[in-house]
């Protein structure tokens, strides 16, 4: 499969997680399971997408220090995303910070990833 296939992928799997988190945000508490369900594995799947173009894109050029930090960076942004989204589903009310946090780990999510990638193919 083409490469610019997998990175179209990859965005749209970011796309659809983000959208399926408003919607589970804007449909309130209790979350509805549904929604929840959906937004867990697309997230789950973009994150097992993305490291699979990644990892076969690393195999082809040499890694550098930026790639390197890049890679822990959206690795960190990632266990932070899991770790802030198991505590919003608590039943519990929402906590702001952890709200922030969920929400600006998702946009460094996903700034770091493109970054990655756009340095491995443009090293190719």
């Amino acid at each position: 499969m083409n490469i610019s296939v997998k990175i179209i992928g990859t965005g749209l799997l970011f796309l659809f997680t983000i959208a399926a988190g408003i919607w589970l945000s804007n449909s309130g508490k209790p979350l509805n399971t549904l929604i929840f369900t959906t937004h867990k594995l697309i997230a789950l799947s973009a994150v097992i997408l993305t490291a699979i173009v990644i990892y076969k894109q690393l195999k082809n050029v040499k890694i550098g220090n930026v790639i390197l930090i890049l890679i822990t960076a959206a690795a960190l942004s990632v266990l932070a995303l899991f770790i802030s989204g198991i505590l919003l589903s608590l039943e519990k009310p929402v906590n702001n910070m952890m709200l922030a946090v969920h929400r600006i780990t998702s946009i460094l999510t996903v700034l770091t990833t493109a970054v990655i990638i756009y340095l491995l193919v443009r090293r190719k």
